[in-house]
Order: structure tokens, then C-alpha cells, then sequence
């Protein structure tokens, strides 16, 4: 992990910060110096982040799913902070594994609004933040199945591709600004999410890697921080791959 401080002064706003990808990516940005917010349904997973990062760190138990509430973490963070120069939307589910036709209908929708329009709550509520202080950095947390689309997982692949897809319209909307908007499109990592996943899922995701092995949460973390630090500069509406191989385009 990098010891230089090139988050000094910044502050950071991470969604499902308290596990997994999100809990590396707080955890990191904390040690290169930002003040560090995270939002997360659980409770008991935020108070084990505290401990893992610092006492410095800023919780909040926000259900993305209501934009009412989406708007409220908002603005405590930045009354809180002072701003918000960072976002990190890590927060998604995978629903079940299972084909199109035998989807359920209510987890369809779940995992539409965890993955898509919780996200995009979040992108919405920040900017008018961002732009009123002229610079911001957003990071949408995608997935290569946004691109392949994984069999026995379509709600998952279908909102991860709209992910990309807003994130390339924002990118555009705000390109004149000082606020950039790219996402990631890692390959499976082994976390906590994968107890959402059937065995047989999680060793088809492994097949399609050629690396043969999953990503580490460092991994996604270090490519996360570079899209959120001062120096992405020239990039926005970008997709950046980190699947092992996996992705073809």
C-alpha cells in the first residue's frame, strides 16, 4: 500500500464501505490522508470498520434504495466534512443465480435498485456538491458480467451494463467541469458478497478468468484510487477493465 498522502484534504464518500471492495478502498484512501465517509446498511460491518481504519472515520447506515434518505447522508457529510470531493459507489447484490425465465420478479427488482438506481441516487445527490466547490472524482463500481452478461445472473450483468452506461452519459454532462466520472469493471473478487452466490456460479466466474485465480480487494483498490486522486486529469466516461484476462473489449 502507497504511504504518500495524495488524499490530503480531500474528502470521500464510500457506499458499502464497510466490507469487501469498499472496505480496502475506505481503508486506503483513509491512509493517503482524506477524511473518509461511508455508507452502509449494516450496522454491525461499520462498527468493525472504525476499528479496521480509524476512529476518524465517518459512519452513516444509509438505504441507497431511497433517495429521500440518499439526499440526507448527503448533506450531514458535508456539513460534517466541510464537502464532498470523492465519490466511491461500491454498494451492489447479486440476487440469485438462476435463468431469465425462472428470475423472480420481486429480486429483479431488488437488485435493479441496489445496483442501478441506488447508484445512481448517490451520483446525483453528490455533484451539485462537487461542482459548487469545483473539483470532484466519481467512481462507479461496474463488473465485467456489465459486459459479457454472466448466464444465471441477468439482473446482476443487466444493471451492471447500465451502470457503465450512466456513467458514460454523466461523464459527458460534466466533462467541462472539474469532475470526472469513469467505473471499474473488475472480475470476480473473493468477499463477503460471494455468500450471495451459488458454488456453481462462483466456479464458472474462475473458468472465465485466464489468470486462474480471482482478484484480490488490494488490486481493485489501487485502480479505484488513482481514478479517484488529482492525477485522472483526462479521463472521464471511462471503463477500466481489471478481470485477469477475462474482458475482450
Amino acid at each position: 500500500m502507497s504511504n504518500n498522502k495524495r488524499f490530503e484534504g480531500r474528502r470521500a464518500v464510500v457506499t458499502g464501505g464497510a466490507s469487501g471492495i469498499g472496505l480496502g478502498v475506505s481503508a486506503r484512501l483513509a491512509a493517503e490522508g482524506a477524511k473518509v465517509a461511508i455508507w452502509d446498511l449494516s450496522e454491525a460491518a461499520m462498527g468493525s470498520a472504525r476499528e479496521t481504519i480509524g476512529p476518524g472515520t465517518k459512519t452513516a447506515q444509509v438505504d441507497i434504495t431511497d433517495p429521500d434518505a440518499v439526499g440526507a447522508a448527503c448533506a450531514e457529510t458535508v456539513s460534517a466534512l466541510g464537502g464532498i470531493d470523492i465519490l466511491i459507489a461500491c454498494a451492489g447484490i447479486t440476487g440469485p443465480n438462476t435463468t431469465v425465465w425462472d428470475y423472480p420478479v420481486e429480486a429483479w427488482r431488488q437488485v435493479i435498485d441496489v445496483n442501478l438506481n441506488g447508484l445512481f441516487y448517490c451520483n446525483r445527490a453528490v455533484v451539485p456538491a462537487m461542482l459548487k466547490n469545483g473539483y470532484g472524482r466519481i467512481v462507479n463500481v461496474a463488473s465485467v458480467a456489465g459486459k459479457e452478461g454472466n448466464p444465471n445472473a441477468s439482473a446482476y450483468s443487466a444493471s451492471k451494463a447500465a451502470v457503465i452506461g450512466l456513467t458514460k452519459s454523466l461523464g459527458k454532462e460534466l466533462a467541462k467541469s472539474n469532475v470526472t466520472v469513469n467505473c471499474v469493471t473488475p472480475a470476480a473478487v473473493r468477499t463477503p458478497i460471494f455468500d450471495q452466490m451459488s458454488q456453481s456460479h462462483i466456479d464458472f466466474m474462475l473458468s472465465k478468468i485466464p489468470m486462474g485465480r480471482f482478484g484480490k480487494i488490494d488490486e481493485i483498490a489501487s485502480l479505484i484510487c488513482w481514478l479517484a486522486s488529482e492525477e485522472c486529469s483526462f479521463t472521464t466516461g471511462g471503463v477500466f477493465d481489471i478481470s485477469g484476462g477475462r474482458a475482450t473489449y
